[in-house]
């Protein structure tokens, strides 16, 4: 996985009925765009993300 500051991290959902979910990107602190990041959620919050397999980066503008 890479990604830039600006771009948003996926995170499909592993249950039927709940939705996933997406954020932006607003540090990277692995080497050469690799995790973990620091994403500010939909819902506001921040947090160190270290996205497993259901997760995907959008380069931004997408």
């Amino acid at each position: 996985m890479h990604a830039q500051v600006g771009d948003s991290l996926v995170a499909e959902s592993n249950k039927v009925d709940a939705p996933r979910r997406q954020g932006e990107i607003l540090e990277v602190r692995g080497e050469d765009g690799a995790p973990p990041y620091v994403v500010r959620w939909g819902d506001g919050h921040e947090g160190l993300v270290f996205p497993g397999a259901d997760a995907h980066v959008l380069p931004a503008g997408h």
